[in-house]
């Protein structure tokens, strides 16, 4: 048996060029495209590639989007005065503060920033208004990575409705959300952490098993059920060769890549999970391009709202 790989890079393309005309109608018709501001403060390797690719999918589905760069030693009164700029701006219709925030602003710093944002352009989701809608299911947006695994799920047919799911991992960012959106599609959740019993035991149960926790191969084959549709959203760098022989074995086309390269990138889930799902996202191409994608869309709603239509 070998796991059905989820495309989405592939769906991922199709929205977007989707709502490149919806987006050309909204400039035509209010005379200025969907806005969107991003928030970077310091230059975290990281972070910078993921703004650089947000910036570059909304420049190619039309959207004006302005990068407002900090540097790391701003402080949150700073970054706090940048978002109420940006709260106040007439052509921005969607505002992202970039995650994570340096750490010298202290521990706080990240929810008050969130909790800073309009909710009327708060197209991450991550705000407490946000939140509580999405609690109460009448949320106009949602996180970008559990949304996107979502319409992942629709789109390749695979059943949610009376299914049991298991996430990994109970951020604010993907664990909670994600379980609310499945949740409100009529699965049963069970949702699990670093202090879950039986772990292994728990995962061994799910139909759609989501991980999200960011350990290498922490889901092993022993996890899974023969079948399961697994949702890899992790995104760990392994520059350790150790680790890279452990995942992959002698003779894998990605320990090659690792030895050309010096580093590769890998999911939650280990690689012979693909021996026992019966339907598996891939790293990368798999939910990373739906994140980006999912943002765009909320970005087009909340610039709908704005005015009305």
């Amino acid at each position: 048996m070998s796991a059905r790989l989820l495309d989405g890079q592939g769906l991922a393309k199709r929205m977007q060029d989707e709502i490149k005309p919806e987006v050309a109608a909204f400039a035509g018709t209010y005379g200025r495209p969907p806005g969107l501001g991003i928030v970077l403060v310091g230059a975290d390797p990281a972070s910078e590639v993921y703004v650089r690719n947000k910036l570059r999918a909304a420049g190619e589905v039309g959207f004006r989007a302005d990068l407002e760069r900090l540097p790391a030693t701003a402080t949150l009164a700073d970054t706090l005065a940048l978002v109420e700029r940006l709260n106040g701006s007439a052509v921005h219709d969607g505002i992202l503060v970039q995650s994570p925030l340096p750490q010298a602003m202290g521990a706080g710093a990240e929810q008050q920033v969130f909790d800073a944002i309009d909710a009327a352009k708060d197209v991450d989701g991550f705000s407490p208004v946000s939140v509580g809608r999405l609690v109460q299911n009448r949320a106009t947006v949602a996180a970008g990575t559990p949304s996107g695994i979502i319409a992942l799920l629709v789109n390749e047919g695979i059943p949610i409705a009376g299914r049991h799911a298991v996430v990994i991992g109970r951020s604010d960012i993907v664990g909670k959300p994600m379980a609310l959106l499945l949740l409100h599609r009529d699965a049963t959740v069970t949702m699990c952490h670093s202090k879950t019993s039986d772990l292994r035991g728990i995962c061994r149960q799910a139909d759609i098993l989501i991980a999200a926790v960011g350990r290498p191969g922490l889901v092993t084959p022993d996890f899974v059920k023969p079948g399961a549709t697994v949702i890899d959203v992790g995104v760990n760098k392994i520059t350790d060769e150790g680790i890279a022989i452990t995942l992959f074995g002698e003779g894998h086309p990605r320990l090659e890549l690792f030895r050309r390269n010096g580093s590769v990138l890998v999911g939650d889930v280990h690689p012979r999970v693909v021996e026992v799902a019966g339907a598996l996202t891939p790293v990368p191409g798999g939910v990373g391009p739906l994140t980006v994608t999912m943002l765009l869309m909320n970005t087009l709603r909340a610039a709908r709202a704005r005015v009305g239509a």
